[in-house]
């Protein structure tokens, strides 16, 4: 390993560590600055008996100065103990286990969707004006307008009430009937970012065939899909996997409202509950779950744009 990427590394790693713990600063605190009795809002404004009181104050240390509070429970978190959600009276961390499967299932399946139907059309647009290229950005102007909850009640109320091709809620058993089940989730989320891709992909295309090198390769007779596979496409690769990278933090936080809708029960679904019930010791740890796998997305990425395009210096501006 060399020391420019070595170097890049480290400082990418210290960021995010220390991102992380400004998030879980931020993320602790909130609980002290939330209006009343730290207990009474960890149980949600419901009466409290002594022993509940006590068993609370010891459990998140209350009884300790603010900043040693803290770094007990960073030192807990460190050590994989989120604590106990006070709704389901169970270990924090085991309960997040528990849904995490679901929400990558349908996460990668709305990237694959996004991934294969957004790079289709964009570079359908960018080779095809007139007609196609029109059709393909007003599809996309729609698709990127429509909010996930609306995309969920259409596709409810036509694909699964009316016509009954797929279950109305749910997730599935095993991995042919979870594919189904999801299906309908995994289109609503994938619809806006669907969108965004064909258009961030169309861009790309359009920039990189009005280059002087793409018109040098033509005019040397290179066959042309040849020249939009190596000198066109593999060129406009760096935004398109840019995007790509954010989009997959982003879906974390919008799985919220499609899981809800379809009554899909994983990670969303759980921070919405958790929110709604004030279950704090749960919505500390979604948190920092989609905080850190933002971070480590954007940390793939910047990692794959100089094997994406050798001109990119690893950290620095095209050469």
């Amino acid at each position: 390993m060399n020391r420019p990427l070595l170097r890049f590394l480290l400082g990418r790693l210290v960021g995010l560590v220390l991102v992380l713990l400004a998030t879980s600063f931020v993320v602790f605190s909130a609980v002290h600055l939330a209006p009343g009795d730290p207990v009474s809002f960890l149980m949600r404004g419901r009466p409290v008996t002594p022993q509940a009181r006590a068993a609370l104050t010891a459990q998140y240390h209350l009884d300790q100065p603010f900043a040693k509070q803290y770094l007990l429970w960073l030192g807990d978190v460190l050590g994989g103990d989120f604590g106990r959600s006070v709704q389901f009276r169970q270990d924090v961390g085991e309960l997040i286990s528990q849904k995490v499967p679901t929400t990558v299932f349908l996460v990668g399946y709305a990237m694959v969707l996004v991934t294969v139907v957004g790079l289709i059309l964009g570079i359908a647009s960018a080779l095809r004006p007139g007609l196609i290229d029109k059709l393909v950005l007003a599809w996309t102007g729609t698709s990127i307008a429509i909010p996930s909850y609306i995309a969920a009640t259409v596709l409810t109320s036509v694909f699964a009430v009316k016509l009954g091709w797929f279950p109305l809620y749910g997730a599935g058993e095993g991995f042919g009937d979870r594919l189904w089940h999801l299906t309908l989730p995994a289109i609503a989320l994938a619809l806006t970012f669907t969108g965004l891709l064909a258009r961030v992909t169309r861009s790309a295309m359009l920039d990189e065939l009005s280059r002087e090198h793409v018109e040098v390769a033509r005019s040397r007779g290179v066959p042309e899909s040849r020249v939009i596979r190596k000198h066109v496409l593999r060129n406009a690769l760096g935004p398109i996997v840019t995007v790509v990278g954010t989009m997959v933090a982003s879906m974390l936080v919008a799985t919220s409202i499609v899981e809800t809708a379809f009554s899909v029960k994983g990670v969303g679904s759980l921070l919405i509950n958790s929110v709604t019930v004030k279950d704090f010791p749960v919505v500390q740890a979604l948190t920092l779950l989609v905080v850190a796998a933002f971070l480590i997305a954007n940390l793939i990425v910047d990692l794959l744009q100089p094997l994406i395009d050798p001109r990119v210096a690893l950290g620095g501006d095209p050469k």
